[in-house]
């Protein structure tokens, strides 16, 4: 890996909160204003289909958040074990995600009767977020992101194990781009697509480049693989339309979806480059912390609430109350019951791995290197 020149701050990247807060608001977009959950009789619920021309294209905030994710989990692996990697990432997503499932759940099992089912075996199989592998439906269609989020830790974990992470970056995404491609241009294998993010790799790529960038590096290898992770981000998003349009009938056109690609991910960059914005620094981490319940409370929570109190003639109304609604309970839970549900699961991992003899933080030279994130 060539020589890095300085260090990484250890300070937030407040642009990229806000980066978070407009992806998930595309996401709340697209599933509101053109393809959200699918109820009892199989019929996909739209609250504000007159916005499909524009909504239809916010399925690319899940994207985005992949590559901000390629940033951030190379931010926080600077100074931890893998097991310190894997117990931070553990604490920060398992939690939140018990919470929100765990709240969508009762409240489509007491409100949504009529118009979606759950069962106390889909609830227990979701625990284990990956529910289909059980033969357990989501109880939010939105979780699939998550399983890939949780796959993309798991090789990570790997990577640093095998002492491949960082410092293998370069080679590490030129095969994970590779079999990316070989998959996607030839076999096209489900298994491989799941197993190696075949449909994504290019945005997570992009993040983890934009990261080695962050800290300091700068030579022409990096410039040259971060175009090609760009280009390959691109065509992926293009690529995904393929199966976006026979599922949803959109009509999507690949020059947006590019141009949202190249922009959005350059926007990604630029907010790693601003050390500062002019906003109360308790209101941008409050909107970073939000953006994940968020996520997972908006569509079918949201739907639920959605159908049992509009009418026919008032969904705009309601589609706005419902995700103010959201956002107030995102807050909530970020505030109120993450943050300490969070510290104590960390504390208690970090705790029972150092009793079987498993360091958290990196020790060089009899000194702690502290992790950021």
């Amino acid at each position: 890996m060539p020589t890095v020149n300085g260090q990484p701050d250890t300070t937030r990247v407040p642009a990229l909160d806000l980066m978070r807060v407009a992806a998930v608001g595309a996401v709340i977009l697209y599933h509101y204003g053109f393809w959200g959950p699918a109820s009892n009789d199989g019929v996909t619920q739209v609250a504000l289909p007159w916005l499909t021309p524009i909504a239809q294209y916010g399925f690319l905030g899940v994207p985005v958040f992949f590559a901000i994710s390629g940033f951030v989990i190379a931010y926080s692996a600077e100074g931890r074990t893998p097991v310190g990697f894997a117990i931070a990432r553990f604490s920060r997503i398992y939690p939140t995600f018990v919470i929100c499932m765990t709240l969508t759940f009762l409240a489509t099992l007491v409100l949504g009767r009529g118009h979606f089912q759950v069962t106390s075996g889909q609830w227990l199989a979701n625990l284990f977020i990956a529910a289909p592998m059980f033969g357990q439906p989501y109880v939010d269609a939105a979780y699939w992101s998550l399983v890939i989020e949780v796959v993309f830790y798991a090789w990570v974990t790997a990577l640093l194990a095998l002492g491949l992470f960082p410092r293998r970056i370069d080679v590490i995404i030129l095969a994970w781009l590779a079999i990316t491609f070989v998959n996607e241009l030839t076999i096209d294998a489900p298994l491989f697509e799941k197993l190696f993010m075949a449909d994504d790799s290019g945005f997570f790529a992009v993040g983890l480049l934009i990261y080695e960038h962050y800290r300091g590096r700068r030579d022409a290898k990096l410039y040259g693989l971060l175009a090609l992770a760009l280009g390959t981000a691109v065509f992926q998003a293009v690529h995904k339309l393929e199966r976006l349009d026979v599922h949803t009938g959109g009509s999507f056109d690949p020059r947006i979806v590019a141009a949202i690609c190249v922009v959005s991910l350059g926007i990604v960059f630029l907010a790693t480059r601003i050390k500062s914005i002019p906003l109360p620094r308790v209101l941008v981490v409050a909107a970073g912390g939000i953006t994940y319940p968020l996520y997972l409370l908006h569509m079918q929570l949201g739907y639920v609430i959605f159908l049992s109190a509009a009418s026919d003639r008032n969904h705009a109304l309601w589609s706005v109350i419902v995700v103010t609604g959201m956002v107030l309970l995102a807050w909530f839970v970020w505030r109120v019951l993450e943050r300490p549900v969070h510290r104590l699961t960390k504390d208690s991992l970090t705790a029972l791995a150092s009793r079987l003899g498993w360091p958290s933080r990196i020790q060089r030279a009899g000194k702690e290197l502290i992790s950021p994130v």
